[in-house]
């Protein structure tokens, strides 16, 4: 294996990941960021407060964007597969 086709390789698997770990990330960015708004606006200085609202709204998007994730990530695992016999020489 020749170092380009390492780093290809590794390139490609950093933005696989990227794209898997952003609706996650980005949903409790958001909600994070609603929360804390909403506790500086009230003064409510609760540290649980911020994190209920945040487990929910990553396990809902993790139901809605679930299926697309898998999807990218057994179309990354089978390109990867296929890509073996080539990579051996």
């Amino acid at each position: 294996m020749s170092p380009d086709t390492v780093m290809s390789v590794a390139h490609r698997a950093l933005e696989i990941t990227l794209m898997l770990s952003a609706p996650l990330l980005l949903t409790a960015l958001i909600v994070g960021l609603l929360v804390g708004v909403f506790q500086a606006a009230t003064q409510i200085n609760e540290m649980t407060l911020s994190f209920i609202p945040k487990l929910l709204a990553t396990a809902a998007a993790l139901v809605i964007a679930g299926p697309w994730m898998l999807k990218i990530l057994m179309s990354y695992t089978r390109e990867l597969f296929e890509q073996i016999p080539g990579l051996v020489n």
